[in-house]
């Protein structure tokens, strides 16, 4: 009878105040994905699952009782603070924990978005044009067309991106750039101006390792369909957290469909970018298309929604694959790499 192999499932504190969350607090939904996740693991043969979620004991614990793998799904950071994300996995590596995920490097060069389009267009993939702007600077700098769109540059979970991310003039532009400044420091003290993509967006979800081989999901689209027309089709905050939002009770996700040219680009350039930003066993990248067609990368994801209901999820399910065995492709590819 083979050993039980222990695994730590690292979560958010749902006793601390959760600034992401709509309401300040990790809700009913976020506690929801923690048990489901937990009870995939104990689901699987030859796995326990070890729940770390009180963020108050957190070092003890795994001092006093370390799992064999810690799933890191944390993606609240340290003690539910967004900006304590790479703390979770630096504590791991201190204390000679393996985990699933990337390390606190890719995380810290990926919370930088502008560096990771210049990365991918020194490479040659498609990406938006873009200015960074520094929040901190007066004046500040505005479009020179429009409508464009302005985002953090720093936080992720569509972190500070409204309706007036859209903006169609510079009386807009500044609005939303003092706002950002004021209102949300802990998305970082830059914004990024970008031309206002309109064509179809795309997700693309990869499991594995590049040395031990990638698994690629089939590709999905955001359906923004339903969606007011006098709204702006955009992943909104209130899209990922707000049951009440007219974001939430529009979009849709449907897998793609591709012609096979755009398909294999966008693979190639999912492949590469989780290569060469240090991804570890799994990542989501981002695309949309513009005025032409052509995917340009928008955003690389190095902690997606792992939940039952997240779009890894759903595209897992496409390829056939149930919650439980995305839990386990993951554990697997972090168990290869380590030798475990």
């Amino acid at each position: 009878m083979a050993e039980t192999f222990t695994i730590g499932v690292l979560s958010g504190d749902p006793n601390l105040p959760y600034s992401y969350g709509v309401d300040g607090r990790f809700g009913p939904d976020d506690m929801e994905a923690v048990r489901r996740a937990v009870e995939a693991v104990d689901g699987l043969e030859d796995y326990r699952a070890i729940e770390f979620s009180d963020h108050g004991e957190l070092l003890e614990r795994l001092q006093s009782d370390p799992p064999d793998l810690a799933l890191n799904f944390c993606d609240t950071g340290y003690r539910n603070l967004l900006t304590n994300e790479r703390n979770i996995p630096a504590l791991l590596e201190l204390l000679d924990i393996p985990y699933t995920g990337s390390d606190p490097a890719c995380m810290g060069v990926c919370s930088d978005k502008a560096l990771v389009r210049l990365l991918a267009a020194n490479h040659g993939i498609p990406v938006p044009g873009e200015t960074v702007v520094d929040l901190r600077s007066d004046p500040l700098t505005v479009p020179e067309l429009y409508p464009a769109m302005i985002k953090p540059n720093g936080g992720c979970g569509s972190l500070g991106v409204t309706t007036d991310s859209v903006v169609h003039d510079a009386t807009e532009a500044d609005s939303y750039l003092r706002w950002l400044a004021s209102e949300m420091p802990e998305a970082g003290a830059r914004a990024l101006i970008q031309d206002f993509l309109t064509g179809p967006e795309y997700t693309l979800g990869l499991i594995g390792n590049p040395t031990t081989g990638l698994t690629v999901l089939p590709i999905l689209e955001i359906d923004y369909s339903a969606l007011d027309p006098d709204l702006p089709p955009i992943l909104s905050y209130s899209s990922k957290v707000d049951p009440d939002s007219p974001y939430w009770q529009a979009l849709r996700f449907r897998q793609a469909e591709l012609d096979t040219a755009t398909e294999a680009a966008m693979v190639s350039e999912a492949v590469w970018l989780f290569e060469r930003l240090g991804f570890r066993d799994y990542a989501r990248i981002d695309f949309r298309a513009g005025a032409d067609g052509v995917p340009r990368l928008l955003d690389a994801n190095f902690n997606p929604t792992w939940s039952h209901d997240g779009k890894m999820a759903i595209m897992a399910g496409w390829a056939g694959y149930d919650y439980a065995d995305l839990v386990r492709m993951i554990i697997e590819a972090a168990r290869e790499r380590y030798g475990l």
